[in-house]
């Protein structure tokens, strides 16, 4: 686990401190029930207000959650020098504290894993010793439950733009080279912010994700936190029965800004962990991202300059997590007159 050196503990890790206004919990936040015949509407509007919306009876059992959760809680309880053997993280394996190579870190330990089915065996071998098996099945059953959940959403969400082909965006992450993988999260509880009125310890920096589409799941301890249009930062509550379903900044780009990548981070708990399972689906790399020629009126012309997943990924990764990444990819675009839509 994350441990702090005594008897400087806090001041060894001054730059996760932050202040934060308190926020209470944020009942704004959209509920798309999936069996809803008007579902593909709400997650059309709940993209546009606010880039993430909570998902309801959304057909994913309930022991995939919990037997993953279990499993992962088993492997972070390990001694760190066990944990470390399945690391470090180059991309995929085990992390802790450190987020990305450049100079981002939180309260966090976290397992990256591909989700293709022959790259989770046996990374899964190397990362959970003792029955094996157990951990990589309960990863490809709860990865194939959410990827089918994924596809459901997406191809709502292209029946409530009113577009054309169905599967255009589903099938990006079908792929058999999709780009897409699965990180389980784990923040450890914090007793000594106990004694900091007012302040947070950042279990993981503000940040945008860069993929299509993220899906949450989480224990029943809060944390998630979401910026409004105006910036003001708020809680989300926490429902480890309901996924969370995040735009993330390729689709941005293809919806030419009529959905926007909400902006995210986690503050760690006093007394409770938190673990929480994220599946980002991405394209294949070669894959040029622009927005959807459907989708574009007559005459609207493209916000951003068109680029591969693979030069994007990297240009991410080259950035610090509070960086506005899609800045560098947008274009100056004149104002049109009414007429021209």
């Amino acid at each position: 686990m994350v441990v702090l050196s005594q008897p400087a503990a806090l001041d060894h890790l001054s730059d996760l401190i932050k202040s934060c206004k308190p926020t209470g919990l944020f009942t704004g936040i959209p509920v798309v029930d999936l069996s809803d015949p008007e579902a593909k509407h709400h997650i059309v509007k709940a993209c546009q207000d606010y880039g993430l919306f909570k998902l309801v009876n959304h057909g994913v059992p309930l022991d995939f959650m919990t037997t993953l959760e279990a499993q992962a809680l088993k492997f972070f309880n390990l001694p760190q020098s066990e944990k470390e053997k399945a690391g470090p993280a180059n991309p995929f394996g085990y992390g802790s504290k450190r987020i990305g190579p450049n100079g981002d870190v939180g309260w966090i330990e976290y397992v990256l894993l591909n989700t293709n089915p022959d790259i989770i065996s046996p990374k899964s071998l190397s990362i959970f010793k003792e029955n094996p098996e157990i951990f990589r099945d309960a990863v490809l059953d709860y990865i194939c439950a959410v990827k089918k959940m994924t596809f459901e959403v997406l191809e709502l969400m292209v029946d409530g733009l009113g577009i054309e082909p169905r599967n255009v965006l589903s099938n990006l992450l079908r792929e058999d080279k999709s780009d897409c993988c699965f990180r389980l999260n784990y923040y450890p509880p914090c007793p000594e912010l106990q004694a900091l009125s007012g302040r947070n310890l950042i279990g993981f920096g503000e940040h945008t994700d860069p993929q299509i589409i993220s899906v949450l799941r989480s224990n029943n301890t809060s944390g998630l936190q979401i910026s409004l249009k105006d910036g003001t930062w708020v809680s989300v509550p926490p429902d480890q029965n309901s996924f969370f379903i995040n735009v993330g900044d390729c689709l941005q780009v293809m919806s030419n800004g009529r959905f926007k990548s909400v902006r995210h981070r986690v503050l760690a708990d006093t007394t409770s962990s938190r673990i929480s399972m994220i599946f980002f689906g991405g394209p294949p790399l070669s894959e040029k991202i622009a927005p959807l020629p459907s989708l574009m009126a007559e005459g609207e012309e493209s916000l951003y300059k068109e680029f591969t997943w693979c030069e994007y990924k990297k240009s991410a990764y080259k950035s610090r997590l509070a960086d506005y990444r899609l800045g560098l990819f947008e274009k100056s675009v004149p104002m049109m007159s009414n007429s021209q839509f």
